[in-house]
């Protein structure tokens, strides 16, 4: 999927490209005008320079009593040439730079051009003399290109400052947005107090509203929920004991061809036993309970429920810590969230390894790792096996909440739940590592 651009991004590169565009647009604009204007300046100058300097060429030849030098003298190259031409047309004077053919217009007062030049003609009264001052129009050129590079070079220092100024602009401007977007992705089921709406743009307020109005529809129908799934656990326990008790009894009152269809029943209610502990402590998960401000050794728990295992025909001889009697787990974790999440890795670990297979759990500073034997396991399947009622191929006994449980808790806490299949080392196997917040 393609990435999408920020908003900020979106603003930098379309408030600079409205800047650049609208400076191009001026300075081309600029440039008409001023290329009309030039033309005006150069008309003027010219027929100004041709009519001053018609009497004093008149003059300076009528006082001369030899014959004229019909070029003038001049330092580096001329912007204006000219030239003195009689009543027949032929060149009387004419300037350094301008070649002794007369110039290709005709003798006649006012402007004319060639492919090259601008030429204003002037003359005396008697037109006896006429002079011709002309102007390249490579030199016009110029000046309009150079006065077009100067309107365009300050697009060089203008992009680049224009980019951080609306980047910083857009920033500050957009910094409720980005706190208002950091409020709304941090709510989870563990986190759902209001948003604070104090300060926020007219714009934002709205949102923020409707956020906390949503917020407390899905608190409260969330607390309805946990009570739900609390008070049902809580309700069957006693009804299911009860039951199973008397099931137990009945099994050893009735005839032996009866006896399996007791034990049906008596199964049935185990696992629906054990399908209302679940159910129980997923509430707790749900409730958000797992950190803690205090700082708590957690192996104490950890052997508590190593013990309470090995006491039960599933766990008899099979369980090994990799820890010493004086190792120590220190967390900000609450331990009652801790002993749920380890009892459930154990039991997993118990159910669904091969009869008699030994279980380790491996501590080390910030993780716990409880691996057994078995098949290996699909990565694909990996990734579901912690949503809820989700199982692996296995033929033992479960309710598919065991991981979902110890996922939910162990985020909680402020770590990390990761699932490895084979274990690392062998060549089968499963292992579930908690990684808890130091």
């Amino acid at each position: 999927m393609k990435k999408q651009m920020s908003m900020t991004r979106r603003l930098v590169f379309s408030v600079t490209g409205v800047v650049l565009v609208a400076w191009l647009l001026a300075s081309v604009f600029s440039v008409m005008v001023m290329e009309e204007e030039f033309a005006e300046i150069f008309d003027s100058a010219v027929q100004e320079t041709a009519e001053r300097l018609l009497p004093l060429v008149v003059d300076d030849l009528r006082d001369r009593d030899d014959s004229p030098d019909l070029t003038q003298p001049t330092n580096g190259d001329e912007y204006l040439t000219y030239q003195v031409r009689d009543r027949e047309g032929q060149v009387i004077l004419h300037s350094h730079d301008s070649s002794a053919a007369p110039f290709d217009v005709p003798l006649k007062v006012g402007f004319s051009e060639t492919p090259t030049h601008k030429i204003y003609t002037a003359a005396t009264k008697d037109g006896d003399m006429y002079i011709q001052v002309a102007d390249a129009f490579v030199n016009r050129n110029e000046a309009i290109q150079e006065a077009g590079i100067a309107l365009l070079f300050p697009l060089l220092l203008l992009i680049p400052a224009s980019i951080i100024a609306v980047i910083l602009v857009v920033r500050r401007m957009l910094s409720p947005v980005r706190d208002l977007r950091d409020e709304i992705s941090s709510k989870d089921s563990g986190n759902m107090l209001p948003i604070d709406n104090v300060g926020l743009p007219n714009e934002l307020d709205p949102i923020a509203r409707s956020v906390n109005l949503l917020l407390e529809r899905l608190r409260s129908a969330l607390a309805a929920e946990r009570e739900f799934a609390s008070n049902s656990a809580h309700e069957l326990r006693t009804p299911i004991a009860g039951a199973l008790a008397q099931a137990q009894r009945l099994q050893a009152e009735i005839p032996e061809n009866y006896r399996p269809r007791v034990d049906q029943i008596e199964n049935s209610l185990s696992h629906l036993a054990h399908l209302a502990e679940k159910l129980l402590q997923m509430s707790r998960a749900d409730a958000g309970i797992g950190s803690s401000e205090t700082v708590t050794d957690l192996m104490p728990v950890l052997r508590m429920i190593a013990r309470d295992f090995e006491r039960l025909p599933i766990g008899a001889g099979r369980l090994h810590i990799d820890a010493p009697e004086t190792a120590r787990l220190e967390q900000a974790v609450d331990p009652d969230a801790f002993g749920i999440v380890m009892r459930n890795l154990i039991e997993n670990a118990l159910i669904h390894s091969p009869e008699g297979s030994m279980v380790e759990i491996s501590i080390k500073p910030g993780r716990v790792t409880v691996a057994n034997d078995g098949p290996i396991i699909d990565p694909d399947m990996l990734s579901h096996l912690t949503e809820r009622f989700s199982r692996g191929a296995t033929e033992a006994s479960g309710s598919g909440l065991g991981l979902s449980i110890v996922d939910s808790l162990t985020r909680h806490m402020g770590g990390k739940l990761t699932l490895v299949s084979p274990v690392t080392g062998r060549k089968d196997g499963f292992a579930a590592e908690i990684s808890l917040a130091s």
